[in-house]
């Protein structure tokens, strides 16, 4: 493994589930069947699924997708995330004060993502009705975090359908993004911090691209037929 702690995302679900049931574990949050698990598409829900099998709790998937600058589309200058109608945005304040981005430019980038996140909700989740989240705790899962922005709209979305609590669950993050969203969360559960951080594949032995048919195949309780 060469060090890595994570032989793929389905080790890593298998991981993290173990931490949040843990007996000796003291929660800020109860866990039970009664909650909601949600990946982050696409590899974050192969990781869910581990987590809700442990918890024998309902898998459910909240899409979300990264706004990249139009120039160099690998760096978030903020996110985008949906419950069902409900659309929730964030902004990376610190990479738009490194690289301006005029409003025409960030609304072209804006509407090319949503249109791709409504692509999503509808491959995965079909004609379903949104996740009950109303009353429930909500536990936030993806594979890695490397600047959070992901999951800070997400938990923005989330939020805004009433959930009792949220729970944020990764296998590894960066530390800083790890305490900033502790003061969004009820509870951030990430076992491994590294500092310095690097990007989240360098924990994995494999972390090759997750399909919408192994997404679709970890919601309906599948293996995905492949590789995670």
């Amino acid at each position: 493994m060469d060090g890595r702690p994570y032989r793929d995302r389905r080790d890593a679900g298998r991981q993290l589930a173990a931490r949040l049931t843990d007996p000796a574990r003291p929660p800020a949050v109860p866990l039970g069947p009664d909650a909601l698990v949600l990946g982050l598409p696409r590899g974050g829900v192969l990781v869910a699924a581990e987590v809700a099998a442990a918890l024998g709790a309902e898998l459910d998937v909240v899409a979300v997708r990264k706004l990249g600058l139009p120039e160099r589309p690998e760096l978030a200058m903020g996110a985008l995330a949906a419950v069902g109608e409900t659309v929730e945005s964030v902004r990376s304040e610190s990479v738009l004060a490194r690289n301006p981005v005029g409003p025409a430019a960030a609304d072209e980038v804006r509407r090319s993502e949503l249109a791709e996140l409504r692509r999503r909700q509808l491959a995965y989740r079909g004609d379903r009705p949104p996740p009950a989240l109303a009353g429930r705790t909500a536990v936030l899962v993806d594979d890695g975090l490397a600047t959070g922005s992901t999951m800070r709209a997400a938990l923005a979305a989330v939020r805004a359908a009433g959930p009792a609590a949220v729970v944020v669950a990764v296998p590894v993050g960066a530390p800083d993004v790890c305490a900033d969203l502790s003061v969004l969360a009820d509870e951030v559960v990430c076992p491994v911090t590294p500092h310095p951080f690097g990007a989240v594949g360098r924990y994995y032995d494999d972390f090759g691209e997750t399909s919408d048919d192994e997404v679709r195949a970890a919601l309906a309780g599948g293996s995905g037929g492949g590789p995670a």
